[in-house]
């Protein structure tokens, strides 16, 4: 009996190392963790960058208040080969977490703007992630076969309260003169200086914007 069982599991073990080589030589040895293959996306060139931002807001419609919604824009899109363009807004959660928010859209002219949301929703019920205050958003341009042609990602801080507005990188601060209340604020890389009327400063690719639109003074510094 000891003998046949050590057989038995002797057959086991080889049938479970030549699975396991089998799947690695299907896969290229070279995965993500959801077990596609990874996809090596080149950075747009600086010729190629749109301006990319993301704006506190709320949404009257679904009574989301403000600090749950950013709308997200992407205006002066010129990437020739260019035929839809994926976003993904990673943000972290007060409790360590990350959650993504998706999405594709079809290019059919310059600009895009979406209003995303600090949550989730399912069957008309909105659940809020309160407290966000980094992320991240990156967009990948694909051609009309699916392929990629070009990405770019910039971090983004949400900010209110408070005085000091810097980037997630810390190379951005603006110092408000008065902190408005029930004001946010984004400061992020936006690539190429948006319409001086969207922001409340912009500097050395950074700009600063709030969910009222309107100015507020206040000094740069280091």
């Amino acid at each position: 009996m000891k003998k046949l069982l050590i057989i038995g599991v002797a057959i086991v073990v080889v049938i479970i190392i030549v699975i396991v080589l089998a799947l690695k030589t299907l896969g290229g040895g070279s995965s993500s963790p959801s077990g596609t293959q990874v996809e090596n996306v080149p950075e747009l060139p600086q010729s190629e960058w749109p301006i990319m931002t993301l704006i506190p807001t709320s949404n009257p419609q679904v009574n989301g208040s403000l600090g749950h919604w950013l709308d997200f824009k992407v205006q002066k899109i010129n990437v020739p080969q260019a035929a839809s363009m994926d976003y993904l807004m990673i943000y972290n959660t007060t409790d360590g977490g990350q959650q993504g928010v998706p999405g594709t859209v079809k290019l059919t002219g310059t600009d895009i703007d979406k209003q995303l949301l600090l949550g989730s929703e399912s069957s008309g019920k909105y659940r809020y992630d309160d407290g966000v205050e980094t992320g991240s958003m990156t967009i990948t341009f694909r051609d009309a076969n699916g392929k990629s042609v070009g990405k770019l990602s910039a971090d983004f801080h949400l900010q209110s309260g408070t005085a000091t507005l810097t980037s997630v990188d810390g190379k951005f601060t603006y110092s408000l003169n008065v902190v408005p209340k029930n004001v946010y604020f984004v400061t992020m890389s936006t690539f190429v200086q948006p319409d001086p009327s969207a922001y409340v400063v912009w500097q050395n690719g950074y700009g600063v914007f709030a969910s009222d639109g309107k100015p507020h003074p206040g000094k740069l510094g280091q």
